[in-house]
């Protein structure tokens, strides 16, 4: 399953960093998740300091 970026994002970028697959790209007003290239490792939900990584439902 994918990963969601929520509204919590503050656009750090350390996720993007720790992405193996590069899934990860910054937005308008906070990173997104390609979920079509997303491979659910969770890599960018560990390192997201302000939690706002989680399993899209």
């Amino acid at each position: 399953m994918a990963y969601i970026v929520n509204n919590t994002c503050v656009s750090c970028g350390t996720c993007a960093g720790g992405c193996p697959v590069g899934a990860i790209s910054q937005g308008d007003t906070q990173f997104n998740i390609d979920a079509d290239a997303c491979i659910s490792c969770g890599a960018c939900c560990g390192s997201c300091p302000v939690g706002a990584i989680s399993e899209d439902q």
